[in-house]
């Protein structure tokens, strides 16, 4: 058995690529345009994936945008995406500085989770060890739901 990829529906690609490649840091590999079917798919991964999966040999997000779509429900039924990272506080202060609510901040040194625009949670996972307690993160409090 191998892992191949996680599928989610978006319901603004645009706005979801944005997110996901600008903010986030992920890469766009390949892209599928389905007209019969109208929809589109665009597989993204991870910048230390991006050799791997040009031989489909690492793990990918996808995104599903059907055109006709406009609205999806329910996001946390999904459950959330994990990332490992190599300094969750960095990583997380990147992504406040392009807009991102950080819902759970990584006040352990190790855990945080975010949402991408259509209310999927992101784990970020820090790489090893935990880092020493470190402010503003460890005593900013919670916001929303992850």
């Amino acid at each position: 058995m191998e892992y191949l990829h996680t599928m989610i529906r978006v319901s603004n690609l645009e706005q979801s690529l944005d997110f996901f490649c600008n903010k986030f840091g992920l890469v766009e590999v390949r892209r599928i345009d389905n007209e019969k079917g109208r929809f589109t798919l665009v597989f993204l991964a991870a910048p230390g994936d991006v050799e791997k999966a040009k031989d489909t040999k690492a793990p990918l997000l996808e995104l599903t945008h059907n055109w006709d779509e406009s609205e999806y429900a329910g996001g946390r039924n999904f459950g959330h995406l994990a990332y490992r990272v190599d300094d969750i506080y960095e990583t997380c202060q990147k992504l406040m500085d392009a807009g991102i609510t950080i819902n759970r901040p990584p006040r352990d040194g190790y855990m945080a989770f975010i949402k991408t625009p259509d209310n999927i949670s992101i784990e970020l996972l820090q790489r090893g060890e935990p880092k020493p307690a470190q402010e503003p993160w460890a005593s900013m409090p919670n916001t929303g739901t992850w």
